[in-house]
Parts: structure tokens; sequence; C-alpha cells
């Protein structure tokens, strides 16, 4: 198994977008995987624009993915022992405008039409 090696640069420069950050947030938060669909309709971002970010996450090692058919679960990822501590930190963000609040709020609503804890539908946006 090939292990990555990221530099420090790498890492926050991924998380320097607030989009990126919204994403790792939310992922923190709720210990979840989320496919792209999912994220498209919490976020209410392009589905372009959503892959381009999960593309730079994946390259700073911060996200890992699997694919399920035609679907593709993205998950925070867990080792080095530092990412657990970034996460910690990035849960504990001061949230001003509800905005990280709200993304939860939304991602909790489109769960609900996960079948069997798994994504069957694209692009519900439950909350428009």
């Amino acid at each position: 198994m090939h292990i990555l090696t990221i530099t420090p640069e790498t890492l926050f420069q991924a998380l320097s977008d607030t989009t990126r950050l919204r994403i790792i947030r939310l992922l923190a938060m709720t210990d979840e995987e989320v496919c792209l669909c999912e994220l498209v309709d919490v976020l209410l971002e392009p589905q372009y624009k959503l892959s381009r970010h999960l593309k730079v996450l994946r390259q700073a090692g911060l996200l890992t993915f699997q694919k399920e058919g035609r679907w593709v679960y993205h998950r925070l990822t867990a080792e080095p022992d530092y990412r657990q501590q970034l996460y910690a930190l990035i849960r504990s963000l001061p949230d001003p405008d509800n905005a990280y609040s709200t993304d939860l709020k939304h991602f909790e609503n489109r769960m609900a039409f996960r079948e069997d804890g798994r994504c069957r539908v694209a692009f519900v946006s439950p909350h428009r």
C-alpha cells in the first residue's frame, strides 16, 4: 500500500476555501460518509464545483472514497492521528452566521432520503 505524504502547506491550502471547510466541518460533525449529490443538496453548490473541491480535499489527504455502483461515498481520512486533532479544531470553530448549523440541518433532512443507510436518490434539495 502506497502512503501519500502530504505537506502542511497542501493541507492548509485545501482548508483555505470556505466551501471545502464547510465540507470538512460537515463530515467532522456527523462522522458520516456522503455522496456528491447529497453535498449538492446540502451546500446548494453546483455539482461541477463540488467535484473540484472534493478532488482538492482528496489530494490533500483529507478524504477517502468508496465506489458502490454509480455512487461514490466520501469520508474523512482518519490517519495519521493529527487529523483527529484537526477535525476537533474544525468542529470547534465559531459559527457567527450560522452557515455550519444550516449545513447540518440540511444534511439531516437529506439523510432522510437514504435507503438502508445509502444514497439512492440523486438531487432532492428538500430544503428549497
